[in-house]
């Protein structure tokens, strides 16, 4: 069977039908949604919240935190929506400003705004990068009862009404995306946003990826609090980018029933194979983000199986955190050991190592196929160099034995493998 995938620039792979036990991605719809018919009824209709015209009051400061370009969120559509919907409560344009939550992504540039956000939006508003790494930029605004200091954007503080808006997709550091996750990483220092990550590195993926309940979301959620989180308006997506649903209200009440739908959007029953064949679509940026193709794959490789990661990464490793080219990707044990020795410090970056390692140096082995990273990085990083797919396929195969199992996972930045 020929599978391709969805980066012209990188071949597709012929597996052997006997080998092939199937091919995965998350679901489409067939419907046609309006978009934002969706969100004027979600605006009308939330959930687990008064609606805004009984929270916000002529006057009011209004700061809407949206996430950045690696995400597809149709922040243009739901802006189309909001913004009207707020100035018809008497908030006036120069009252309102757009928080680009970058985590510790670089920071977007115009032309990338205008794409995420609309031309108009950029002309006629006050659009700010966040900026994680400046000081004089975040304040502090408390602590968790995990004891974790929360430091994050000073724009919270200083509004009277903090909306998120986001995507709801399978993650492997908090279970899902959405949520209090706009703010906590969205606009949170580096620090902070480290000392979360690391409580994901502690347990298995098996334990967190598709469950909303869990550890790390239970201290998102309460950073949220913290910071100010008033109301959310969150969308779950297809797998062609469609919007199938759209939540807004209260961040855990309102998250909560978009997780359940992601669930059914992104859940799919995969048996466990010998070797995985997993893109990163649509985390294609650089390999900070292509790894979440990864992640998915730990629940579904066998020990001592082979994971095979095609991506392009236009952009390299990780133009932010140069550590992990440093470093490479390793094992928890060997992950702790750096930190103790306090060679590596931002424990965001330590998290996103031994996520990594934790498949492709404990569980399984990894090859990579990637024209814009290095065979010599690859290999630095802890993968084995393929030039394509196929050569990777083979490699795999007679490491594994000519009857190993094959499973392809397509769309795998964002699939929820259940077995």
């Amino acid at each position: 069977m020929l599978v391709n995938f969805y980066y012209p620039e990188i071949k597709g792979i012929e597996i052997p039908n006997e080998n092939l036990c199937g091919v995965f991605k998350p679901k489409t719809t067939q419907n046609n949604f309006d978009v934002e018919k969706l969100v004027q009824k979600a605006l009308d209709q939330p959930i687990g919240s008064p609606r805004l015209k009984n929270r916000v009051r002529k006057g009011n400061k209004i700061l809407i935190v949206t996430d950045d370009n690696t995400r597809f969120t149709p922040a243009d559509k739901i802006l189309r929506v909001l913004l009207p919907y707020l100035n018809e409560l008497g908030i006036k344009k120069e009252d309102i400003t757009i928080l680009i939550a970058l985590g510790t992504h670089r920071a977007m540039s115009k032309k990338e705004l205008i794409i995420k956000l609309g031309h108009e939006v950029v002309d006629e508003y006050k659009v700010v990068n966040h900026l994680w790494d400046k000081e004089e930029e975040n304040i502090y605004y408390g602590k968790t009862s995990k004891g974790i200091e929360i430091w994050g954007n000073r724009l919270l503080k200083e509004s009277d009404f903090v909306i998120g808006i986001g995507h709801i997709v399978p993650h492997r550091v908090a279970g899902f995306s959405g949520g209090g996750k706009i703010v906590q990483p969205g606009v949170s220092t580096g620090k902070t946003i480290g000392d979360i990550h690391w409580l994901s590195a502690l347990v298995p993926g098996t334990e967190i990826m598709g469950k909303r309940n869990n550890l790390v979301r239970e201290q998102i959620d309460e950073s949220a609090r913290l910071m100010g989180l008033d109301f959310i308006i969150n969308v779950v997506q297809d797998l062609k980018g469609k919007v199938v649903g759209v939540f807004a209200g209260n961040l855990v009440a309102a998250h909560r029933a978009g997780c359940d739908l992601a669930k059914e959007v992104y859940g799919v029953k995969v048996p466990k194979a010998d070797i995985v064949v997993v893109d990163s679509y649509p985390a294609d940026i650089e390999l900070w983000q292509a790894a979440k193709g990864i992640y998915s794959s730990e629940l579904v490789v066998k020990d001592g199986g082979y994971v095979i990661l095609v991506t392009p990464c236009s952009e390299g490793v990780s133009k932010t955190h140069p550590e992990i080219e440093k470093f490479g990707y390793l094992s928890l044990e060997e992950t702790q050991r750096l930190i103790r020795k306090k060679k590596l410090e931002d424990l965001t970056v330590a998290a996103h190592l031994v996520h990594v390692g934790r498949v492709i140096k404990e569980k399984a082995h990894g090859i990579m196929v990637c024209p814009n990273i290095s065979n010599k990085v690859k290999q630095k990083l802890g993968f084995i160099p393929a030039s394509s797919a196929q050569k990777a396929l083979s490699y795999a195969l007679h490491k594994k034995g000519q009857d190993a199992s094959i499973v392809v996972m397509l769309h795998a930045g964002e699939i929820l493998p259940i077995n």
